[in-house]
């Protein structure tokens, strides 16, 4: 134990001081949380403000377009298809006489790309301008239609989700839950990944290097290749707390943009339904922090560590059963990784379903299989309805492949870590499996 522990030591140090993990570790969430302001930026600042000339010989339509902050709508006389670039418009909207027989249709003429946002607003006017023609034609009141198309029904009532199980409820959201979902399920995807190719290369330039020789002269084969695993699990989880606290303090540092008298506004407007300070910056931040805080984080982090840790320790034995066979020929790996990566492929595939049907049958089945469940259990425990005892066997068999595959790979390492120039099969490697030590 004491040698594995040495082994531990030298992976983690070694990997921690390098500069690489130091700008990595710093630089990777910094580049996205900028990454994700900047495509915000840019997207609010590039949106560019259509002027629409409509040409509306029945007039049914002037007295139902509204003008936007994206689009604006107006009704010259002496614009046409022809014309309406040079009179400073963006796009033509012809509105035929007859425009619901079928036989002619209302055409937008552009010289370019509106983009499907604008288009859909357009559809939009349209659709509630012939609406209100018809209401109209019914005897339906000018001011009683204002008044009914003039009502925000985001301030009408009050919408949640509540989950019943037998005696217990709560709260439900199921956007939350889809995106906790899908970012640990994705999170893993990525770490398997990039921490199973890490121990393979490690293992590969000790191989190549002939220090594999040397240390094997003191350690067997199965402390090195244990030692190696837990070692860069050790950086990765390092890595992994890094992240969380920067993002607990960035968290913290976006609070300060607003004083505590407007987050102390905002708590009373979010009380009241209806007021008119709901929509300020603060009340929506303030919303948006609730509903995050509102998922069941209690069970959430602790099953997120376990699947992390456990589904790297389960892929990593076999990454490094793969570094010890492979030669210096790149295309040699892919062959070998390829029966690997088929694995994690597919949980991700699957995953994509557990995240919107997390009791469907795949769901579960992937969710309990040692191969699939790191990544699509975590796509499902965020909804709240997976039992306790899915979890408890989801978990078992986990550890219960993880000690497996890391017998197998062991037999696979202790012969390979020592063969030099013989390319290796899928064949021969299975054969080393059932040899006797």
């Amino acid at each position: 134990m004491n040698k594995i522990w040495l082994v531990i030591k030298r992976e983690y140090s070694t990997r921690v001081r390098n500069r690489t993990f130091i700008l990595s570790t710093i630089l990777l969430p910094l580049f996205f949380i900028g990454f994700i302001f900047a495509s915000a930026y840019f997207s609010a600042t590039s949106t560019e403000k259509q002027k629409v000339a409509v040409s509306d010989s029945n007039g049914i339509f002037r007295n139902s377009f509204q003008s936007s902050d994206l689009i604006t709508y107006e009704f010259p006389p002496d614009v046409n298809a022809d014309n309406f670039k040079e009179k400073g418009y963006s796009a033509f909207l012809k509105i035929p006489d007859d425009y619901s027989s079928g036989k002619d249709s209302i055409a937008l003429i552009s010289t370019k790309q509106l983009g499907l946002d604008a288009e859909g607003k357009i559809k939009d006017q349209i659709n509630a301008a012939i609406r209100n023609q018809a209401f109209l034609r019914n005897n339906i009141d000018r001011k009683i239609l204002d008044s009914i198309n003039n009502i925000d029904e985001d301030r009408m009532y009050n919408f949640r989700t509540i989950v019943k199980q037998g005696t217990k409820t709560e709260k439900s959201n199921a956007a939350l839950s889809y995106g906790i979902g899908y970012g640990s399920g994705f999170l893993i995807y990525i770490t398997l990944f990039i921490y199973g190719a890490a121990v393979m290369r490690g293992v590969m330039e000790e191989k190549m290097n002939r220090i594999a020789e040397v240390i094997i002269s003191s350690v067997r084969p199965f402390q090195l290749m244990v030692g190696k695993i837990l070692g860069i699990a050790a950086v990765g989880l390092t890595q992994l707390l890094i992240w969380i606290v920067l993002i607990v303090l960035l968290s913290s540092v976006s609070t300060s943009f607003f004083s505590a008298d407007a987050l102390h506004h905002a708590q009373t407007m979010n009380s009241t339904m209806g007021a008119a300070g709901n929509s300020s910056a603060a009340a929506n931040f303030l919303n948006a922090r609730d509903t995050f805080l509102s998922a069941n984080w209690g069970l959430i982090i602790p099953c997120f560590l376990f699947y992390f840790i456990g589904g790297y320790l389960f892929y990593a034995a076999l990454f490094a059963a793969v570094g010890s066979v492979v030669n210096e020929d790149p295309q040699e790996a892919q062959a070998l990784m390829l029966p690997i990566t088929m694995p994690i492929i597919l949980s991700f595939v699957i995953m994509a379903t557990a995240v919107g049907k997390p009791d469907a049958p795949i769901s579960v089945w992937g969710s309990m299989i040692p191969f699939s469940s790191p990544i699509v259990m975590m796509a499902r425990i965020p909804s709240g309805n997976v039992p306790g005892w899915q979890i408890i066997v989801s978990m078992l068999s986990l550890v219960a492949g993880f000690i497996l595959t890391t017998m197998l790979a062991a037999k696979i390492y202790r012969t390979g870590i020592l063969l030099y120039g013989k390319k290796v099969t899928l064949k021969e490697m299975g054969k080393w499996l059932f040899r006797k030590s």
